[in-house]
């Protein structure tokens, strides 16, 4: 993952931030889909998201009858002036990578963020800083 990735990432948080409003309730929903073709081949993907006030969540996962695939969770949540949000993706073969991202409205015209990637074998690298807010 590059600085150059976790920079833009932040700053999307960041931009939230500063103009968050609550996600409209929804609740729970999702779908599945499988595909299966010739010889036992085949996939299936399912999607399911549930979104309250202020946060939401996301489920994604894709497993192949051959037995590879992963799991995915996100959670985000944001008010008050702050942004939070974690994703966590795990192969089949238990190896995960995890990103977390926060953002703050320091309501000074300033808004301070972090973020923060680690990859399969544990090491992590992150991005921080402040920046100033032009409306």
């Amino acid at each position: 993952m590059t600085r150059a990735f976790l920079t833009i990432t932040t700053a999307v948080a960041v931009l939230t931030a500063m103009s968050a409003t609550p996600a409209m309730a929804r609740g729970p929903h999702g779908h599945s889909v499988s595909i299966q073709g010739s010889n036992g081949r085949g996939a299936t993907q399912t999607r399911s998201v549930d979104r309250q006030p202020g946060s939401a969540t996301t489920s994604r996962s894709l497993q192949t009858n051959s037995g590879r695939g992963y799991q995915s969770t996100r959670t985000a949540s944001s008010g008050d002036g702050s942004y939070n949000s974690s994703r966590t993706t795990t192969a089949n073969n238990g190896q995960s990578v995890n990103r977390t991202t926060t953002a703050t409205n320091n309501g000074d015209g300033t808004a301070s963020f972090n973020s923060t990637a680690t990859g399969p074998n544990g090491n992590s690298r992150g991005v921080s800083g402040t920046v100033a807010v032009q409306h």
